[in-house]
């Protein structure tokens, strides 16, 4: 239950990025249908570990896991909010739309053709992840959404329309296997420049792209035990506060320019759901940072079984990736994995840009579907193995796995 409602709310930011993006009301109410869905799995989740606490040990431990699903549970109302903006008809301006096709991970959604290489086949013949780097979070066929039970034996047929997610390389690919014409992403009328209306749609993309960055370390963190990596999402969590006081001074002077104030309520909407994103990872590390609080053992099992799975490795000496660039990699296309943040030197570099060049002793933490692990392990310079007796996973030199 853990794994799914990390999942769902996961989801659900996504779709809600992706209706703003959009403007597609219908799937910002599909937002709202899976948070009625997330309770109703919120306090089975409560039940249970209510009924499993025997003893006050027990309990401790417990609270841990209570802790954790009541952040999941505002993440998932963080992204409510984000789908109200369309629901609601907040108002975001057309600047921010078109810098939302520039953030390090966008939205997508594709019309699958007859004839195209999608058509007819299963998603798991067409290993999107793996190879666009995006994955699939939604489809619409007909009147009917599809949001849950997205596996790879679903088969995509001519007419679906699909949601995707992930970064602005593997648009082009999708589109190609789709059939689908050439796309242009949104771009801002011409108008008077807005400096400061300019500067707090770009502190908003940051925010986004930081919040998300802030989560996906916070679940690292806690399936890895990390206290270091605790501490980055901390200094995340400090700077999604500065910046949304910066942006909420800038879109009070910009609604000062004869610009309608009615059209800028989306924006600081949006602002504060990105930083209660951020809050909420830092919760959740609260509980690694603190060495008196027991993480119970199931957050690592469960976040371990998720669709996208934390993967944690060093660089290997003379390894394809010892020396390279993260551009020259292109892990996010393919295997499809987003670098978290690297380990170098005792610190963290979160989010590393393209021009980064890993070094051997590196330590990589990234995020990404669970059948592109071997494909980054070997970039690497590894070979993955699990234990047959107790199915962990075990790193073998690859030059001493293929002699």
């Amino acid at each position: 239950m853990l794994a799914e409602a990390k999942d769902t709310s996961e989801l659900m930011v996504d779709l809600a990025y992706a209706a703003l993006y959009f403007g597609d009301p219908d799937m910002a109410e599909e937002v709202g249908e899976l948070q009625d869905d997330l309770q109703e799995l919120a306090s089975d989740m409560r039940s249970v570990c209510v009924l499993s606490a025997r003893t006050p040990q027990d309990a401790a431990a417990m609270s841990s896991v209570l802790q954790v699903i009541d952040c999941i549970l505002r993440i998932a109302d963080d992204a409510g909010a984000i789908a109200r903006i369309v629901t609601h008809r907040l108002g975001i301006p057309a600047e921010l739309v078109a810098d939302l096709s520039n953030a390090e991970e966008v939205a997508h959604r594709v019309l699958v053709r007859d004839g195209s290489h999608m058509a007819h086949r299963p998603l798991a013949g067409l290993e999107l992840p793996t190879v666009t780097g995006m994955r699939v979070t939604a489809i619409r066929r007909g009147r009917e959404w599809i949001t849950d039970d997205i596996d790879g034996d679903v088969v995509l047929l001519p007419s679906d329309v699909i949601f995707l997610h992930g970064p602005p390389a593997g648009i082009t690919r999708i589109r190609e296997m789709a059939g689908a014409p050439y796309w242009q992403p949104a771009t801002p009328d011409d108008g008077p420049a807005l400096s400061d209306l300019d500067r707090a749609v770009d502190v908003l993309v940051e925010m986004k792209n930081l919040s998300e960055v802030a989560v996906g370390l916070a679940y690292s963190a806690l399936v890895l035990r990390d206290p270091l990596l605790a501490a980055e999402v901390k200094q995340l969590e400090d700077r999604l506060d500065e910046m949304k006081d910066r942006l909420e001074l800038w879109v009070l002077r910009a609604a000062g320019r004869d610009l309608d104030p009615a059209a800028l309520r989306g924006l600081l909407h949006l602002s504060q759901a990105a930083e209660d994103l951020g809050n909420q990872a830092k919760q959740m590390v609260w509980l690694v940072e603190d060495p008196d609080d027991e993480v119970h053992p199931i957050l690592a099992i469960a976040f371990g079984e998720t669709d996208e799975v934390v993967f944690q490795a060093p660089v290997a000496p003379g390894a394809r990736a010892d020396g390279a660039s993260l551009n020259e990699l292109a892990l996010d296309v393919e295997p499809g994995f987003q670098v978290l943040a690297i380990r170098r030197a005792g610190g963290y570099l979160y989010r590393p840009r393209g021009s980064v060049v890993l070094l051997a002793e590196d330590e990589l933490i990234a995020q990404g579907p669970s059948e592109g692990r071997g494909a980054l392990a070997e970039m690497l310079g590894w070979a993955v193995e699990f234990d047959e007796d107790t199915g962990e996973m075990e790193l073998q030199p690859l030059d001493e796995v293929r002699l």
